[in-house]
């Protein structure tokens, strides 16, 4: 197995985690879990580019635009 295939264990970790925090009650949670969100964005991208999948890449591409409104839309932690 190659050690980019790996890769999609710590997006779809990150991805969870972001899904975790975006549904806080604390905005500077949700304001990390928006962040950590294009993290898991930018993993899943390159994961998909070396297996090939462009599907996936477009949709990370589109969920990465919604993320990016997510994350200005929350106010910055204090």
């Amino acid at each position: 197995m190659d050690l980019l295939d790996l890769m999609q264990w710590p997006a779809m970790l990150v991805t969870l985690l972001a899904s975790w925090l975006v549904a806080s009650r604390s905005a500077g949670r949700r304001h990390a879990g928006f962040w950590l969100f294009l993290a898991s964005n930018a993993l899943w991208v390159a994961w998909g580019w070396h297996a090939s999948a462009y599907a996936l890449i477009a949709l990370q591409i589109g969920l990465a635009g919604m993320n990016i409104r997510g994350a200005l839309k929350t106010e910055s932690p204090s």
